[in-house]
């Protein structure tokens, strides 16, 4: 895992150098930069060595002849399989790492190598011969990548922090984008914050030339487009995900450094657990203890966690927060996301990842996708309690989605009754995409200023989830659709992006075995009834397991990795509230209205409303203008 950066056209050297440097965290082993001004071309790299260690996997590479550069952070796979079919080819190898297989595999097949890649990435190749610059992100969107369109060229960078060193002075706010983080806690689509700033699609690569883009192009789709039969029994689907997680969890413990994992004590990081220890028995492991009180009905992690390690005999390292920390850590948190993504979760990967670090561990594996591929996530199970209700005249639906939104959010069973029926009087997708929103549309409309509003326009923040919708199969059921979604957006514009800004913050690597193809392609076979039946979520996952869990420990109540949000407004953040969210702060910025703020503050305090994670989007959004925005970064 690394960092890397590069332009095509007219920039500094030294600001490109600048770059790395802001991007030193995801790299701390070694740095390199390469330019070409006759082609206009820059590539810089941060390294955080893995895979052979020497300096033969120093990085910008190149081919034997210099015709070609490569700058790549990630991890592949299934490398040693391709380097074996190369070197009958002909290929010769000076070292052992990864990158001099993909910069061979490109000499041999072109762009036409990203669909051999199993593995998580982004990568760009500088190819002399055509004067073209290929850049590329993995099919999942593990590895983040964001790029700007400039007069003087594209630039891209692994982070914005990065990015905005090499292209200073890009300071025009998106409010399309900005609502998508109001709306969703975080923002589906391309877009950030920065309306010149874009995200690189998973799945998704451009050919660079001049300083332009020349050729755009999806290189990988979801199994949900290419019509996959889900035409496997019971049997064979809870065989096969027991053969095809393991194989996923072993493949993805090659490393020259030792591995670890995150055991929360939930069936995916579990699962992951009680495969790598097959091969890795001394495998270390890394959770975290909120002290401080937890939320109202949020169950304790620890004491599974803690059972899961004593069943499978492996070393269970405990990191202790208090509650309060966190909350002072959310400032912190924001500079390092990139994004104002509302959702102190990444926080406790930070600290779980800083413990791993000074435990002598480069490498975590994570068991985040399992809910994402098999169904787990209370939004799954309303999709399928819809036939209940959703067959009910559109009236009075609406009625249904009004009564429930009334009642006392202080109670967590009041909010998620509120959860389920909102969106009821929606058809369709519109509906499925609805339960991604954290707030109305309407409500979220009254916070702005007149001026917001206008630049908003009219534009939703369901449209980058409808468009991605609209090609799916007419036959792909309503639960499938929402597992497409899961897979597109919740995965690769939240919950993958922090994992990865809060990990490599501290230098480490995380890794997701649920989510590696021929996981995902399997999963995609399994009947939608097998992953979800009935009352229980990812139940073929759940069968699967049983002859290594603790029965209890499979069928635990379902628990987020996140913090007590509710209690922290009322304490630890009421004064960040009252300064960030105040009339002199927010009538400077010009994005929402002090009064209409005002009244949802009181009426949150007062128990009138649930509006703290619509706040916590609000004073993210201010944090990150006051350092991306108001100072140079």
């Amino acid at each position: 895992m690394c960092g890397i950066i590069g332009y095509s056209g007219r920039f500094e050297h030294g600001s490109l150098e600048g770059g790395i440097r802001a991007m030193s965290h995801r790299g701390p082993d070694d740095a390199g930069s390469y330019f070409n001004d006759g082609a206009g071309v820059g590539l810089g790299h941060a390294r955080l060595s893995i895979i052979d260690l020497s300096p033969l996997g120093h990085q910008p590479m190149q081919a034997l002849d210099g015709a070609v550069q490569l700058v790549f952070n990630g991890e592949i796979y299934n490398y040693r399989e391709l380097r074996k079919e190369l070197e009958a080819k002909g290929h010769a190898f000076r070292g052992h790492s990864d990158t001099e297989v993909i910069l061979h595999l490109y000499l041999e097949e072109g762009e036409k190598m990203l669909s051999r890649l199993n593995g998580i990435f982004t990568v760009a190749f500088f190819d002399a011969r055509t004067g073209t610059t290929l850049v590329a992100r993995d099919a999942l969107g593990v590895k983040p990548l964001y790029y700007t369109v400039q007069p003087q060229g594209i630039a891209f960078a692994s982070e914005i922090k990065g990015l905005l060193r090499l292209v200073p002075g890009l300071r025009e706010l998106d409010v399309a984008a900005l609502h998508r983080y109001l709306s969703f806690l975080w923002c589906p689509g391309e877009g950030t914050p920065l309306k010149a700033v874009r995200k690189l699609l998973p799945g998704e690569a451009m050919v660079l030339r001049d300083g332009a883009i020349e050729r755009r192009f999806t290189w990988y789709q979801l199994p949900a487009f290419r019509g996959v039969a889900r035409d496997l029994d019971e049997r064979a689907s809870v065989e096969g995900t027991e053969r095809f997680v393991r194989a996923a969890v072993q493949r993805q413990m090659v490393a020259d450094v030792p591995v670890g994992a995150f055991l929360s004590g939930g069936l995916d990081s579990s699962a992951v657990v009680a495969f790598a220890r097959e091969t890795a028995p001394d495998l270390q492991c890394f959770t975290i203890r909120q002290i401080g009180g937890a939320e109202q009905g949020v169950t304790d992690d620890l004491p599974y966690a803690e059972k899961v390690a004593k069943h499978l005999g492996v070393r269970l390292h405990t990191v202790e927060i208090e509650a309060s920390r966190m909350a002072g850590d959310l400032e912190r948190m924001i500079w390092q996301l990139d994004e104002p993504l509302a959702d102190p979760a990444p926080l406790n990967v930070l600290y779980i990842c800083e413990l791993a670090r000074k435990s002598g561990m480069k490498v975590l594996l994570s068991g985040a996708g399992g809910d994402d591929l098999f169904t787990g996530y209370r939004r799954h199970r309303a999709v399928e309690l819809e036939r209940w209700w959703s067959w009910l005249p559109a009236g009075v639906r609406r009625g249904l989605e009004g009564a429930t939104s009334r009642l006392d959010q202080r109670r967590a069973t009041s909010r998620r009754l509120a959860k389920l029926f909102d969106g009821a009087g929606l058809s369709g997708d519109e509906r499925i995409a609805n339960y991604f929103r954290w707030s109305r549309e309407d409500n979220l409309l009254s916070l702005y200023t007149p001026s917001a509003r206008a630049a908003l326009g009219g534009e939703t923040a369901l449209a980058p989830m409808l468009d991605f919708m609209r090609p799916l199969p007419a036959s792909l059921p309503p639960l499938e659709r929402m597992l497409a979604l899961e897979q597109r957006f919740f995965l690769a514009d939240h919950n993958l992006p922090y994992t990865d800004k809060m990990s490599m913050a501290v230098g480490v690597e995380v890794r997701v075995p649920l989510l590696d193809l021929e996981l995902v392609d399997f999963a995609a076979r399994i009947p939608t009834g097998v992953k979800q039946k009935g009352g229980v979520g990812k139940w073929v996952f759940k069968k699967a397991m049983e002859p290594y869990l603790p029965h209890d420990v499979i069928y635990r109540p379902k628990s987020g990795f996140g913090a007590p949000l509710r209690r922290w407004m009322q304490g630890e953040l009421r004064p960040l509230v009252g300064d960030l969210l105040g009339e002199a702060s927010l009538r400077k910025r010009g994005l929402f209205d002090p009064v209409a703020v005002s009244r949802l503050i009181e009426a949150n305090q007062a128990g009138r409303v649930d509006a703290n994670y619509t706040l916590l989007s609000l004073l993210s959004i201010e944090i990150w203008c006051r350092r991306f925005i108001d100072s140079a970064v």
